[in-house]
């Protein structure tokens, strides 16, 4: 029944149950389930932005704090980075 209930929000619930048993979290999973479902392939899609470690540790607090990561203010720059490509 909860498959049922996420149908409306996931558009590939195949990859998004996938996604999970990997151990990505719910948003990362409906993420990318969903951009698969448009056929984008997330990992192409990307590469305009400079890699995190050329970010400043402020520009990645920024970022973090955007996205909601609990904890980030005594997080250090290698600490962010892990946080936000993990998040």
């Amino acid at each position: 029944m909860a498959r049922q209930s996420r149908s409306s929000s996931i558009k590939d619930a195949d990859t998004y149950e996938a996604l999970r048993e990997e151990g990505a979290s719910k948003e990362k999973a409906a993420r990318i389930a969903n951009s698969r479902a448009r056929g984008d392939e997330p990992s192409k899609k990307g590469g305009k932005a400079d890699p995190y470690e050329a970010w400043t540790r402020d520009a990645l607090y920024q970022r973090a704090k955007e996205i909601g990561i609990d904890g980030r203010s005594k997080m250090n720059k290698a600490d962010l980075i892990d946080a936000l490509r993990n998040h």
